[in-house]
């Protein structure tokens, strides 16, 4: 196996998304053994378990490998990734841990058909999802239905680089309807028309203006907490390249008001510019 096919590179936004993950991976897993409450972690885009950070140039855990070191562990590991390269680089990582489960294929249907039925509210089953998509490959229904479980926390990777790029142009009439068709799946419909647009009097009527991103973000919180029914959803981290230009949000949701205050707090020291 090629180690470039399997690992990914990834700037220090990512590493700092990790550590993120590792700070409240631990928490959570301690407050659910407190409770006894058998929890399941899941992740939705697993990649090779590793990557290669563009900071150091070494090779750094991934968000499978910071799962299965979290203590106390969890109960169960779920992992998804599209890619046989990525899938065996876990199957090493895992070593025949019989609480490690591994899934090839499209997370979409697998998390619906296999993994959620796992996690029941009414079992005493918890789980903590990781949804890091690295464009527009998410659709609302899995995003829905981990709402509507009451048994999921969620941690999501809001793509809006691929959405500006592709879909949310200052033209939108001159989109590709394959595009608008992904944002639709992620959305859910197309209401993000009217969050992403305004209408403004032009000479010859009505013009479609572009809001920010700012708009379009909190338009999809709303959405998280008013159509999915999660019961809290902080504002999410704004990641940033090297250029200081958004790459993507970091959304937390949850049921969980004790989780919500945590996720709170981490996030608002990486506001700061401190360390977490």
């Amino acid at each position: 196996m090629c180690a470039d096919e399997a690992y990914d590179r990834i700037g220090y936004w990512s590493e700092i998304k990790l550590d993120i993950l590792r700070k409240y991976a631990s928490a959570y897993s301690k407050i659910m053994q407190k409770n006894s409450l058998h929890h399941v972690y899941v992740d939705a885009f697993a990649g090779g378990g590793r990557h290669f950070s563009l900071t150091s140039g070494e090779l750094v855990p991934g968000s499978p490998q910071i799962a299965l070191g979290i203590d106390p562990p969890f109960k169960e590991y779920h992992f998804i990734d599209l890619k046989e390269t990525k899938i065996k680089s876990l199957r090493e990582i895992a070593q025949d841990r019989a609480d490690v489960h591994l899934y090839q294929g499209d997370c979409n249907s697998i998390l619906l058909e296999s993994i959620f039925p796992r996690i029941r509210y009414d079992q005493f089953k918890r789980g903590l999802m990781l949804l890091d998509p690295y464009g527009l490959h998410l659709n609302w229904e899995v995003i829905a239905m981990s709402a509507g479980m009451k048994s999921i926390e969620i941690f999501l990777n809001f793509p809006v680089a691929d959405m500006n790029r592709n879909v949310l142009w200052t033209n939108p009439d001159r989109v590709d309807p394959r595009q608008r068709e992904r944002l639709n799946a992620f959305w859910g419909d197309e209401s993000w028309r009217g969050v992403a647009y305004t209408s403004q009097p032009g000479l010859f009527g009505e013009i479609a203006e572009k809001t920010t991103n700012q708009e379009v973000v909190e338009g999809f919180r709303q959405r998280l907490l008013n159509v999915a029914g999660f019961a809290f959803v902080p504002q999410p981290l704004a990641m940033l390249n090297s250029q200081n230009a958004v790459v993507y949000y970091l959304f937390f949701a949850s049921h969980n008001q004790t989780g919500e205050k945590i996720v709170a707090d981490i996030f608002k020291k990486y506001r700061k510019g401190g360390q977490a």
